[in-house]
C-alpha cells in the first residue's frame, strides 16, 4: 500500500498538503493566472519530492516549466523542462521524461536558441530515450 504510506509520510511532512498545493496551481493555471501557478507548482514539487513522490514531483516541475513557457520566459522554461526530464529518467518514467525533454527542445526553438551545442545535445538525448522506449516496445 504505498499509497496510505505517501500519505502518511506528506502529513508527518508538516501542515503543507503537496496534494492541495498542486490544486491550487492548477486552478490558477486554469484561470491564465500562471505567474502565481508556477510557486504552487515548484512548491507542490518541493514537498513530493519529500516524501519520495517522484513522478508527481517530476509533473509540478513540468507544469512550472509550462507556465514559464507561456510568460515567454523559455530560459527557465529549459531549465525546468530540463530538469523535470531528468528526474523522470533517473526514476524510469521514460515516456514521461521524453515529453520533458519535447518541451525543452521547443522552449529552446522559441528563444531561438536552437543552433548551438546544448540544442544539438538535447536532440541526441531525445534520440536516445525513443530508441529505448521503442526497443521495449517489443
Amino acid at each position: 500500500m504505498k499509497t496510505g504510506l505517501v500519505t502518511m509520510k506528506m502529513s508527518q511532512a508538516g501542515k503543507e498538503d503537496p496534494t492541495k498545493i498542486h490544486r491550487d496551481g492548477t486552478a490558477l493555471y486554469d484561470t491564465g493566472n500562471y505567474k502565481d501557478a508556477v510557486d504552487k507548482f515548484l512548491k507542490a514539487s518541493q514537498l513530493y519530492e519529500k516524501v519520495g513522490n517522484f513522478f508527481d514531483a517530476s509533473y509540478m516541475l513540468f507544469k512550472a516549466a509550462e507556465c514559464n513557457f507561456l510568460l515567454k520566459d523559455y530560459e527557465t522554461a529549459i531549465e525546468r523542462f530540463l530538469k523535470s526530464a531528468d528526474m523522470a529518467l533517473q526514476k524510469g518514467y521514460d515516456r514521461f521524461g521524453l515529453g520533458g525533454l519535447e518541451y525543452a527542445r521547443d522552449s529552446y526553438k522559441a528563444a531561438g536558441k536552437d543552433k548551438g551545442s546544448e540544442f544539438k545535445d538535447l536532440m541526441k538525448r531525445i534520440d536516445e530515450v525513443k530508441k529505448k522506449l521503442e526497443a521495449q516496445a517489443f
